[in-house]
C-alpha cells in the first residue's frame, strides 16, 4: 500500500511521476475543478484537447496528458468527478475520483493528487479514495506482469491543511481503513485450494499476531470442539469436505469500553452448493462466499489499530460446502447451538446454517448489538443489483447501519422482514426449515437468521453481489474482491464510541 504524505506546496511545482487534477462534466463541456493554480497554457491545452481525446469529466474517466510548461510532474492526469452540483463536489465523488486515478496509475512511483482538499473531510476522502484505488492482487502472477500491475509507492496529497493535526489524523485513519479493506480483498481473491477453513483460521491468527495489540485475542474451534459445543450448523455444512470446518473468535477488548459490539461473518471458503449442486457457469466466483468473515476479521483488527473505546468480538463461521459421500443431504435435520433444529431442504442454502451457530454464540455473550454480514442470497442481486447491499433487522439497528453506510460512502438499502414470510419456513419434522418460498428469498433468509438472535438488537447485511466484482473495475473498486461492508461496520463502531 502506498505511503501518504501531505504538502501545501504549489501543485505546479510538485515533482512526481503523475499529477492528478479533477474534471467535472457540464452541459458546457468539461471543467477543471479546484485547480486555479494550473498554468494558463496547460488549462488551454486541456480545453483544446478535450474533444479530440474524449475528455468529458464523467465519473471513472481517467485521461493522461504529457505535462507541459512549468509543471514539474512528468504526466498530467485528469480524473472525472461526474456532474457536480454547486462549487464543491461531495466527498464520495472525491473518493471515487481519487480512487479511479490511482487504480489506473500502475507502474509509477510517485503520484501527486491535487483534488479539492480544503478541509479535513475532503483530505480524508481524497486520501482514502487514493489508498483504496491503489490496490493490486499479484499473489499468483509471475515475472514482469506483477511489476506492471503494482500500484504507486507514494501518494502526495496537496492541501492547505497539510500542517493541521486533524488532517494528519484523518490520513492515519485512512491508512488503517485502506489496509483493512486490502486485507479483505486479499482473502476474497485467494484461490480456494489455498484458503480453506483451517488456512483461514491460521490467517486470522497471523493477522492478530501482526497487529501486536495486547487487547486482541483469537480462539479457534476445530471440528472436535465444534461437536462438543453443539455447533450443528457449521458441522453439517462442512461435513462433505475433506477439509473440516472452523469457528474463529477474534476479540478486541479495550479497557472501560463504551459499548460492546458483536460481528458474525459467513465464511464459506468455497460453495459448490453441496448435494444441491450449483450450475457450473459462474461457480468460480464462489471462492468469494467467505467475504463476510473476511470483513469481520479485518473490522476487528482495524478497531484495535485505531484503539477505539468499543469492545468488538468477531465470529468467523468457516466451512467448505462440498458434495461427497459424507455430505449432508436434503431432508437431514441439524441441531444448532442452543438446541433449535433445522430441516435442510436445500444444501445450497448453507450460509444461514453456519450463521445461525455464530449468532447464537454471539448473543450468549450479551453484546449491545449484533451485526451479521454475509454473501447470503442470489436474491439480493435480483433485488438490488451488483453494487447495492441490503440491510435488514430491527428498525433502530437497521437505520443505524444505513446511516453508517452513508457516512462511509457505501451503498446499503433498508429492506423489510415481513412476518407473513415466516410461514414458508415451517418444517414438518423440525423447528424450522432452511428455505421458504421462492419469492422474497433475501427477506426469508433474514427471517431465518432472526430466529437465532432473540431480543438482542440486530441487523443482517447481505452483500452477495457487491462483495465480488465480476465486471470491470470502477472508482476505487477493483475487479474481484471489493472489501465491501468493512467501512460501514467500522463507521458504526466509531459512532458507538461517541454515544
Amino acid at each position: 500500500m502506498p505511503r501518504v504524505t501531505l504538502t501545501s506546496a504549489n501543485p505546479a511545482r510538485q515533482t512526481a511521476d503523475a499529477l492528478v487534477v479533477a474534471v467535472a462534466s457540464s452541459p458546457d463541456g468539461p471543467r477543471v475543478v479546484g485547480a486555479d493554480w494550473l498554468p494558463v497554457e496547460t488549462a488551454t491545452q486541456v480545453r483544446e484537447l478535450a474533444g479530440v481525446l474524449g475528455i468529458t469529466g464523467a465519473a471513472d474517466e481517467v485521461r493522461r496528458l504529457p505535462a507541459t510548461g512549468p509543471l514539474a510532474a512528468r504526466t498530467l492526469v485528469l480524473t472525472g468527478l461526474g456532474a457536480v452540483d454547486g462549487a464543491v463536489p461531495d466527498v464520495e465523488a472525491l473518493r471515487r475520483a481519487a480512487g479511479a486515478a490511482l487504480r489506473e496509475l500502475t507502474g509509477v512511483r510517485t503520484v501527486a493528487v491535487a483534488l479539492p482538499a480544503e478541509d479535513t473531510v475532503q483530505v480524508a476522502a481524497v486520501a482514502e479514495g487514493a489508498l483504496l484505488g491503489a490496490y493490486a492482487y499479484t499473489r499468483y502472477r509471475t515475472g514482469g506482469s506483477a511489476d506492471d500491475a503494482a500500484p504507486a509507492a507514494e501518494v502526495v496529497v496537496l492541501t492547505p491543511r497539510a500542517r493541521d493535526k486533524s488532517a494528519a489524523k484523518a490520513v492515519a485513519r485512512a491508512e488503517v481503513l485502506a489496509a483493512a479493506v486490502h486485507g479483505v480483498r486479499d482473502l476474497v481473491n485467494a484461490a480456494p485450494n489455498d484458503l480453506y477453513p483451517a488456512a483461514f483460521a491460521d490467517a486470522a491468527k497471523a493477522a492478530v499476531k501482526d497487529a501486536g495489540a495486547r487487547s486482541l485475542k483469537v480462539t479457534v474451534l476445530d471440528e472436535k470442539a465444534l461437536a462438543a459445543g453443539g455447533y450443528g450448523g457449521i458441522l453439517g455444512v462442512g461435513q462433505g469436505s475433506a477439509r473440516p470446518p472452523r469457528l474463529v473468535k477474534v476479540a478486541y477488548t479495550p479497557s472501560r469500553p463504551a459499548a460492546k459490539v458483536a460481528l458474525v461473518g459467513k465464511g464459506i471458503t468455497f460453495d459448490s452448493g453441496g448435494i444441491s449442486i450449483k450450475p457450473a457457469a459462474g461457480m468460480d466466483a464462489m471462492k468469494s462466499d467467505m467475504a463476510g468473515a473476511a470483513a469481520v476479521l479485518h473490522t476487528v483488527l482495524a478497531a484495535a489499530r485505531l484503539e477505539l473505546p468499543v469492545a468488538v468480538t468477531g465470529w468467523l463461521c468457516l466451512a467448505e460446502n462440498m458434495p461427497s459421500g459424507t455430505a449432508q443431504r436434503p431432508s437431514d435435520v441439524l441441531t444448532i447451538r442452543g438446541g433449535k433444529t433445522v430441516e435442510v431442504l436445500n444444501t445450497d442454502a448453507e450460509g444461514r446454517l453456519v450463521m445461525a451457530d455464530g449468532l447464537v454464540a454471539a448473543v450468549e455473550e450479551k453484546p449491545d448489538v449484533v451485526l451479521d454480514i454475509a454473501t447470503l442470497t442470489g436474491a439480493q442481486l435480483v433485488a438490488l443489483g451488483p453494487r447495492v447491499s441490503a440491510v435488514m433487522g430491527d428498525d433502530a439497528t437497521r437505520t443505524e447501519v444505513v446511516d453508517a453506510a452513508d457516512a462511509a460512502g457505501e451503498a446499503f438499502w433498508p429492506m423489510p422482514l415481513p412476518a407473513d414470510l415466516r410461514a414458508g419456513l415451517k418444517s414438518k419434522v423440525a423447528d424450522i426449515a432452511n428455505i421458504g418460498d421462492r419469492f422474497g428469498g433475501m427477506l426469508t433468509a433474514g427471517i431465518f437468521l432472526q430466529e437465532f438472535v432473540g431480543s438482542t438488537p440486530w441487523a443482517h447485511l447481505d452483500i452477495a453481489g457487491p462483495a465480488f466484482n465480476e465486471k470491470a473495475p470502477f472508482g476505487y473498486t477493483p475487479a474481484g474482491g471489493t472489501g465491501v461492508g468493512l467501512r460501514t461496520l467500522l463507521a458504526l463502531i466509531e459512532s458507538r464510541a461517541t454515544r
